[in-house]
């Protein structure tokens, strides 16, 4: 169903895309401090759900190219795979990223074909939030080429509903969220509603953070172990140890916030560290014997706390570590396998403009 023909304050037609226009767009990664399982339906339905996260300088891209005909042409620049079809085609095909746009078309309407570019900065099954990104951005360009107008909650639920719904893939909410909107923030979930909420943090306390966390690429892509869908069965088991495990997870987001508004950087790195602990606890096959070792190699070096990005399984490691001991972490890190990989927070979430440069 065409989901932009159901609201009355849609516009399109805003201003007309010519052939010789490109649109292009990118959408922010993203690193979940904690709360993350909490944006799962089957808990924040009950209890509401929370996860403080922020967007970095890493982003998934989208470039669209108006074409004459109903044709679309979707290339993945990141693996030189490319699909065509006709818009015509209502056939259901399992291609991965193509069905992502075939999808995404049947949700947004249009009738005018194109040529769409795409690419990533992260691997998939990082833990980045990869995924959703890229879906921003497809969206993006496509409303835009449309000309129609959603707001930053609109199409991060629209970016939801094509993810989870439509398509199937397992997760939580919070992803979508995160890189639409971008910036640092506390992200609610409830039955009926999701709040997101910015985290005015001071310019010397985001410095500060920014200047404490290091993140390094396990070299391992996050396997299909069913981790989130064990998670949910385990819960709805009314196992108990399961239940507080998850509680403690959602007030561990407000004693992170509060720790970050009051300045504590060192608890904040502690809290991490609890939510890498509680996590392997609910789900041992959130870490490997291989992350295992990194995290213990970079505690015993040093770091105050970390978490493994995700639901889990592999894809990147995020440590807080205080400032003089950094090298020394790297050091026995990369010694180990690991890569780092620098970043800074990014306060823009999803970002479409218009170009002649093709």
């Amino acid at each position: 169903m065409n989901v932009l023909t159901e609201r009355a304050s849609v516009v399109y037609n805003r201003d007309s895309v010519n052939t010789n226009t490109v649109i292009r767009a990118r959408s922010p990664l993203r690193i979940s401090f904690v709360g993350g399982g909490t944006d799962l339906a089957h808990y924040y339905e009950e209890y509401g759900g929370a996860v403080l996260s922020s967007t970095i300088n890493r982003y998934a891209f989208a470039t669209l190219r108006p074409r004459q005909d109903a044709t679309v042409r979707i290339t993945a620049l990141d693996f030189g795979h490319s699909a065509e079809y006709q818009l015509q085609d209502k056939s259901v095909h399992n291609d991965g990223l193509f069905d992502l746009v075939r999808t995404a078309i049947r949700r947004v309407g249009g009738d005018k074909g194109f040529e769409l570019d795409l690419h990533g900065e992260a691997p998939r099954g990082s833990g980045l939030g990869g995924s959703s990104a890229v879906t921003a951005a497809i969206l993006g360009a496509m409303i835009e080429y449309l000309g129609a107008v959603l707001d930053s909650y609109e199409l991060a639920e629209l970016n939801y509903q094509i993810e989870r719904i439509d398509l199937g893939i397992a997760g939580g909410k919070q992803d979508q969220y995160a890189t639409t909107f971008g910036g640092f923030n506390l992200i609610e979930f409830s039955k009926d509603r999701v709040d997101v909420t910015p985290l005015r943090l001071p310019v010397d306390a985001l410095n500060d953070l920014e200047d404490h966390l290091t993140l390094y690429y396990t070299g391992q892509v996050r396997p299909l172990l069913g981790i989130v869908e064990k998670r949910i069965a385990a819960y709805e088991s009314g196992d108990s140890f399961v239940h507080d495990g998850m509680r403690r997870l959602h007030s561990m987001v407000y004693d992170a916030k509060d720790a970050l508004l009051k300045g504590r950087m060192r608890e904040f790195g502690a809290l991490l560290h609890e939510s890498m602990v509680n996590k392997k606890k609910l789900d041992p096959n959130v870490s490997t014997p291989y992350i295992d070792e990194l995290y213990e190699l970079a505690r015993n070096s040093g770091a105050v706390g970390g978490k493994l990005l995700g639901a889990g399984g592999g894809g990147y490691l995020l440590l807080f570590v205080e400032g003089r001991r950094q090298f020394e972490v790297r050091a026995k890190l990369e010694k180990a396998g690991a890569v780092y990989t620098h970043f800074s927070f990014e306060d823009r979430g999803l970002q479409v403009w218009r170009s002649r440069c093709f």
